[in-house]
């Protein structure tokens, strides 16, 4: 009777401590987002990114003579980020461009000859269809000269180099990467339960983990949808001014205003 007795309050003690711990029907909605993101309500944790960010490729194979600009250098756009070797380039050039040239100059012939008659359709056609490969050919040598040169898109910083002088490189291999370090934005994810109070340029301070410091920012852009696994919602947020001591990657907490 005894040992019948310490089962059944085993059993009971056990029944207890799982139904304390999750709720039968699983954690609803609101609870969700504050156990799966670990937030209070009106605090989120959030990332610095910048808005302008890439991984440059190489478009053609080549040597590579230069590579000006160093981890953590800046550059203006436009800039010489890569040059490789251009001398087979730029002769392969030069005989599509003339190439072109006397295949253009003989359909040019061939339609004056073909206003007297002189000259059947199908040489006339077939003059035609000759030019307009040869300039085919001339514009693919064109793109591969420029594929010598690679030129920053934006004003910004190096993030990493992959590759070093006179190393042998070939079309898609990584290169670069750069950011523009002068437009950062906040991407922050907030319970899906906040965007009952949540609205476009809602303030918030932003407290980077790196420095120790709090800074004024605001919401840009509210994400399009809720994630449905853990019910949250992606928001953007700018700063009010640009931290020059803040980096993209560095990482905080964003407190808003009016929210505990």
């Amino acid at each position: 009777m005894r040992h019948r007795w310490r089962t059944s309050a085993i059993v009971a003690l056990l029944l207890t401590v799982t139904s304390t711990g999750v709720p039968a029907t699983g954690w609803s909605r609101g609870d969700r987002s504050v156990q799966g993101t670990k937030q209070e309500s009106g605090v989120a944790r959030g990332i610095v990114k910048a808005v302008s960010q890439a991984v440059l490729y190489a478009q053609i194979q080549g040597r590579v003579n230069q590579v000006p600009y160093k981890e953590g250098q800046r550059f203006v756009k436009g800039a010489t980020l890569v040059q490789l070797e251009c001398d087979k380039y730029q002769a392969e050039l030069t005989a599509a461009a003339a190439e072109h040239d006397g295949k253009s100059k003989t359909f040019q012939n061939n339609k004056e000859l073909a206003k007297l008659n002189a000259v059947s359709t199908l040489d006339l056609e077939v003059s035609e269809a000759d030019a307009k490969k040869a300039g085919a050919a001339r514009r693919i040598a064109e793109i591969n000269v420029r594929g010598c040169h690679l030129a920053a898109p934006f004003a910004g910083r190096i993030v990493d180099v992959m590759v070093h002088e006179h190393e042998n490189v070939f079309p898609n291999d990584k290169l670069l990467s750069v950011l523009d370090d002068t437009s950062l934005e906040i991407e922050l994810v907030l319970p899906s339960m906040a965007l009952t109070w949540l609205k476009k340029q809602a303030r918030f301070t932003f407290i980077v983990d790196e420095t120790g410091q709090g800074y004024s920012a605001r919401v840009k852009e509210i994400g399009a949808a809720v994630d449905a696994a853990s019910q949250t919602v992606k928001v953007t947020g700018v700063f009010d001014t640009l931290p020059k001591d803040v980096l993209s990657g560095m990482s905080g907490a964003a407190q808003f205003v009016g929210q505990p």
